[in-house]
């Protein structure tokens, strides 16, 4: 591996080292071994593999700096994939030339604000490991097409934008894990756009990414214009940030032109996610599985379903701000215009979502065949399940009991305006103002249910 300093660099935090650094690459091996230093950048450092061959980036156990003051990345990676994941797709030139740049044990330090940490093009088997980026617009970022990228057990740190981006990207077999990606102002883990599937998000700590003007997330994966959001499992991370923060700890939105079929296949399991404005929305999404997960402090609500169908929602815990911590939120389940939901088998409490007039802990609107069952709503300000212009749709076996504040909590279930052909069957119902089960004639069927 080439030594910057042989080539003239310094090392010192004091002169610029670009070009010493950018011709270790031209006329070394094509590969960066630094020492422990601070080694000061004002402009991109390229390696094009086609030209250079395999390449790879690597500090001295976490000593060495970069801090890049120019605009656009520090580091910017290129190669020439053209092919997919599949071996047969791969052309000689990657495996000969190209595969597996390898980035490690370095810190890269943005001191302006378009200062990037690495992007990626065109590359095959990318591993960014043991890495620390702060103060960056992007961490990293993805564009073009990529495959088999791996971010591994690194620091992604007080961003101006985003943590790692995936910008209009064709991106397949990703592993995003062990990792803190915190304070970036827009999102942790930013999908734009692009064709994206098989994505591992897991295992991290994703917390405090917020404060853009945009809608902004901890995970924010959107595709406003065109793509795919697709096969994600995002698990076993703590994903927070404050009950001040505008948007949601993990916020998937489809578009309305695509219908559900663009956002689909997702599994979002074992996480903790807590104190946002929102704390999971996902728009115009299918086929997609939330279970296991520890789920509090929204400010407006915990967890918004707008358009989506065939989903399950499962032994989650959704609760309000653990006791001894401000409450001031209003928490709650909101699923609009959605289709063949499964809500079942969670524990909700202490939910202040709705008003006298309409909704609950659980609030169903213009929603067909689903069902609700199963579920613990305990301590609710209003109702536990409102249903509203709802049609084929069970709600059973529930547990349901209002809070100890009587005077506001109107029902334990309720079913208004043009719902028909609903069944509301042995749910456990506490009494509200108006009642235990409010079912008007010709909009459901009410059978074995038991006052609580």
């Amino acid at each position: 591996m080439s030594d910057p300093k042989l080539f003239g660099a310094e090392g010192d935090g004091v002169r610029d080292d670009t070009n010493a650094i950018q011709h270790a690459i031209d006329d070394g091996d094509g590969t960066l071994d630094f020492p422990k230093g601070t080694f000061l950048i004002s402009k991109t450092i390229t390696i094009d593999t086609t030209k250079t061959g395999f390449t790879g980036i690597q500090g001295r156990m976490g000593a060495t700096r970069i801090v890049m003051t120019g605009e656009g990345p520090a580091f910017h990676i290129l190669g020439n994939h053209q092919g997919t994941a599949d071996p047969n797709s791969v052309k000689d030139h990657t495996w000969e030339k190209e595969r597996f740049p390898l980035i490690q044990g370095i810190e890269i330090h943005g001191q302006n604000p378009k200062a990037d940490g690495i992007h990626l093009h065109r590359t095959m088997q990318t591993t960014v490991q043991n890495v620390l980026i702060r103060q960056c617009r992007h961490g990293v970022r993805l564009y073009k097409r990529n495959r088999n990228f791996l971010l591994a057990n690194s620091h992604i740190y007080d961003g101006h934008e985003t943590g790692v981006f995936f910008d209009n990207c064709n991106l397949h077999q990703v592993i995003i894990v062990g990792n803190h990606i915190s304070y970036c102002k827009k999102a942790g883990i930013y999908q734009h756009n692009g064709d994206v599937h098989n994505i591992q998000i897991t295992g991290n700590d994703i917390e405090y990414n917020s404060g853009a003007d945009a809608p902004s997330g901890d995970i924010l994966l959107e595709i406003p214009d065109e793509g795919v959001v697709s096969e994600y499992t995002i698990a076993s991370n703590t994903i927070q940030a404050t009950l001040d923060a505008a948007g949601s700890n993990i916020w998937i939105r489809g578009r309305e032109s695509e219908g559900v079929f663009a956002v689909r296949a997702i599994n979002i399991t074992g996480n903790v996610l807590g104190s946002r404005n929102e704390n999971l929305v996902i728009e115009y999404g299918n086929r997609v599985t939330v279970t296991g997960n520890t789920i509090y402090g929204g400010t407006e609500r915990n967890l918004r379903l707008d358009h989506c169908h065939n989903m399950v929602v499962g032994s989650n815990t959704i609760n309000s701000r653990p006791s001894g911590y401000p409450a001031d939120t209003s928490d709650g389940v909101l699923l609009l215009d959605c289709i063949g939901l499964n809500l079942n088998s969670n524990v909700l409490i202490d939910h202040k979502a709705g008003s006298e007039a309409s909704g609950g802990a659980v609030t169903l609107e213009r929603c067909s065949d689903c069902r609700i069952s199963q579920n613990q709503i305990l301590d609710s300000k209003h109702r536990g399940i409102h249903l509203i212009d709802s049609s084929a749709c069970a709600l059973s076996d529930n547990s349901i009991r209002g809070g100890e504040k009587k005077e506001s909590y109107q029902a334990g279930i309720e079913v208004s305006g043009g719902s028909a052909q609903n069944l509301v069957q042995n749910n456990l119902v506490s009494q509200g103002i108006h009642g235990g089960v409010l079912v008007p004639e010709g909009t459901g069927q009410v059978q074995g249910n038991m006052p609580g």
